[in-house]
Order: structure tokens, then C-alpha cells, then sequence
């Protein structure tokens, strides 16, 4: 039997009108609940038995992947107590106020001590937290150049790019296509820099998830039968700021967020996220 690869996977099979039927307050938090291993898909009482069979119960791994994350944060967070705070903030776009190392991501401020606590406006989960320290750590400080490539062009980027398009930009995609208004607003919350010209799409924005690590995203909506698209590019500059392993890591971080404030808030995000 099948398994799903993404959430987007099994919300895409649901009614989504939140008859809550199933105990869950939406059809996205119980399609996030099958995903996990957590509820099966049959538990859906508007799914019919005929589709229910043709998927098993997801393996309940997700326990096991948030404790890779919070070891590997564990082990930067001890690197980071030797830094020299004030001598990493001038290498790498920030501020030091002569306790905190101050730096911006997705535009908003976040705070890093010598003991590496963090103290930040948004979510503090180990999928941005770990990408974010070994910025901290290994960043160049090269200038960026205002030159776009996709990541298969980035000098070690042909030995991940297929993985890439299967755990970051396929369920970015998903997102887009199942809540176009959600996009929209995701990157007006982080953000995002609406520019024209770039290959012809309908919606371009650059983050800056990173000070010296832009990410511009092209997302081309279905039109005429032909399918949705979405792509991510790179500042040529990018592995001299972060290693491959960390650009895919904050990419694909990136993307989790995303569908987990998607899962959380809904329709309801900008005002949600306004309020706080």
C-alpha cells in the first residue's frame, strides 16, 4: 500500500470543509495528524473506504527527527559559547550590543548570547534555529552579488538538487497551490520583496532568511492545463555564507514552517501573526 510523501499529500485527498466528524478542529490539523503516524486516513468519515485502503498508517517518526534537530542544535550551542560575538556580528551582516549578537532574519530581530540562547519574534524551532547558528559560525561575509541561481548551479549543489526539489520545492509548491491568499500573506509577514522580471513568473519574492543568504522564489500559477510551478533561487554568493548542507537545510526549514503556520493558523495567519 501507498504512503504519503508530504502533508499536502493527504490534504489534497480530504473534503476540507472542517466538518470536525473526525475530533479534529480543520481538515489540515487531521491531515498533519495522518502524516505524522498519528490518525489513519480511514479515520475520515467522508473518505471513501475504496481510497482509505490504498494508503497504510504512517510510521510514527516524526519524534525521532525533531530529537536529530535538537541534538545538532545542542552541539552548536556549544560552539557558540567560544565565539567571539562582537568579531562574528562584523563578518556577518549584524550587530553587537555588547552583550547580545543582534541579526535579522525573514525581517525580524533576533538575539543571540554568548550562551546561545535566542530570543527572536518568530517561532524558535531547531529546523531554523540549526541553519541559523552555522550561519553564525562559518559565514564568510561575502558580499552578495544580485546574480540568481538555482541550486543545482552553486558549486557543490549538483549532488543535492534532486532531493532539494523532492523536500523543499515540491511542498513549497503544494502550499501555494492548496492556499494562494496563505502564500501571499506568509511572505508579506516575512517580509518578502516583491520584484518583476525574473523568468516570467506570476508571483517573485526574495526573503532574507539569512542577512547575507537572500532566497527569491518564482511561482508560476496553473494556467491553460499546464501545471503550477515553483522554484527557488540562490545569490551566486551563497556557499561562501553557507555551507550546501546548511542552504538545503534552511530552505527545507523554510518550507516546514510554512506548512506548519499554514496548519496553525489557517486563513486567519497575517491578523494571528499582527496581533502578536
Amino acid at each position: 500500500m501507498a504512503q504519503f510523501k508530504t502533508l499536502m499529500d493527504v490534504f489534497k485527498l480530504l473534503e476540507k470543509s472542517n466538518c470536525r466528524k473526525c475530533s479534529e478542529k480543520t481538515c489540515m490539523v487531521f491531515a498533519a495528524e495522518v502524516f505524522n503516524g498519528n490518525r489513519a486516513l480511514a479515520e475520515c468519515p467522508q473518505i471513501p473506504a475504496e481510497i482509505s485502503r490504498g494508503y497504510s498508517q504512517q510510521p510514527k517518526k516524526q519524534k525521532a527527527v525533531d530529537q536529530d534537530w535538537e541534538n545538532q542544535l545542542a552541539g552548536l550551542k556549544a560552539r557558540i559559547m567560544k565565539m567571539d560575538l562582537q568579531e562574528t556580528a562584523s563578518r556577518i551582516g549584524a550587530v553587537y550590543d555588547g552583550t547580545r549578537l543582534i541579526v535579522k532574519i525573514m525581517g525580524k530581530t533576533v538575539e543571540v548570547d554568548s550562551f546561545g540562547k535566542v530570543a527572536t519574534q518568530i517561532h524558535t524551532n531547531p529546523q531554523v534555529m540549526v541553519p541559523l547558528f552555522n550561519y553564525l559560525l562559518t559565514c564568510k561575509g561575502t558580499p552578495v552579488e544580485g546574480r540568481w541561481v538555482p541550486l543545482r548551479e552553486l558549486p557543490s549543489g549538483k549532488d543535492w538538487y534532486r532531493l532539494f526539489g523532492q523536500t523543499c520545492e515540491k511542498p513549497m509548491k503544494k502550499v501555494a497551490d492548496t492556499y494562494p491568499d496563505l502564500f501571499a500573506d506568509l511572505v508579506e509577514i516575512f517580509n518578502g520583496q516583491p520584484v518583476e522580471g525574473h523568468y516570467q513568473s506570476d508571483v517573485a519574492l526574495v526573503l532574507h532568511p539569512l542577512p547575507l543568504v537572500p532566497i527569491l522564489i518564482c511561482y508560476w500559477k496553473p494556467d491553460d492545463g499546464l501545471e503550477s510551478d515553483l522554484n527557488l533561487y540562490f545569490d551566486g554568493s551563497a556557499e561562501d555564507n553557507l555551507a550546501i548542507e546548511g542552504i538545503y537545510s534552511l530552505a527545507t526549514g523554510i518550507t516546514w514552517m510554512f506548512e506548519k503556520l499554514a496548519i496553525r493558523h489557517g486563513g486567519a495567519l497575517k491578523e494571528s501573526a499582527r496581533e502578536d
